[in-house]
């Protein structure tokens, strides 16, 4: 094979591997909360004949370790073959879940809030038709040295009947990510809190103090191989 052909294949090669590079950052930064799942939800007062209301939560959201931020997307669902009537579906934040807002939603008052909840927000969803259905974009603060709950009712407008409720119903990890840029969280899944108060880790060894997190990251990338190297190295004998 001539020289000057080598060299175009190779000029492909890296080209294609340029192209490659190029394109997998874009899938990996897409925005996927999962399906829609009812997860922590069951039927209160009855609904009138033909309507069927349910709601859905992300199978999964995602915590800024910097900001507590995340987003969440609360959907209300006709499944009957009625119109609902005028309904209303209420979404409160529980713990370390704070709900901050909610797209096209009223603030409820903090006297008027349901018992042990922190926040919530009031959706007047209307008449809804059979087979529809109605999403929100929730803006939340989560605080990971907590557990957090939300619950989405689905009631009258007067609020005296309420025909679906989901939750309080948990987002966590038993997993935390407290060095990432962001932690994932699950739905109906319990947090688990780095150790408390949020900021430290826990003891590795006997008789070791805890370490920030900032310190504990560094002395694990300075350790590296040498820490595998150490773990691996027989005893040394004592001379007789």
């Amino acid at each position: 094979m001539s020289s000057r052909r080598m060299k175009a294949i190779a000029g492909s090669l890296v080209t294609a591997s340029f192209s490659v590079v190029m394109i997998l950052p874009f899938t990996a930064t897409a925005d996927d909360q999962g399906p829609g799942s009812s997860k922590g939800g069951k039927a209160v007062d009855e609904a009138p004949a033909g309507v069927k209301l349910t709601t859905l939560l992300p199978s999964k959201i995602s915590v800024d370790n910097g900001s507590k931020k995340t987003a969440i997307k609360a959907t209300v669902k006709n499944e009957g073959t009625k119109n609902s009537g005028d309904i209303r579906l209420l979404v409160v934040g529980f713990d370390g879940l704070h709900v901050t807002d909610v797209q096209g939603c009223s603030a409820i008052a903090k006297k008027d809030l349901p018992s042990g909840s922190n926040s919530g927000f009031s959706c007047a969803v209307g008449d809804l038709a059979a087979g529809r259905s109605k999403s929100y974009d929730v803006s939340a603060t989560y605080d990971l040295s907590k557990t957090g709950k939300i619950c989405l009712p689905v009631q009258t407008t007067d609020g005296k009947k309420t025909f679906w409720q989901q939750g309080p119903v948990p987002f966590g990890t038993s997993n935390p990510s407290p060095n990432a840029p962001a932690t994932p969280l699950l739905l109906g899944t319990d947090n688990q809190p780095v150790a408390p108060g949020g900021d430290e880790l826990p003891k590795t060894g006997v008789g070791r103090d805890v370490l920030p997190l900032g310190a504990a990251g560094a002395a694990l990338v300075l350790a590296g191989a040498a820490g595998l190297w150490w773990s691996q190295r027989p005893p040394r004998t004592r001379p007789a």
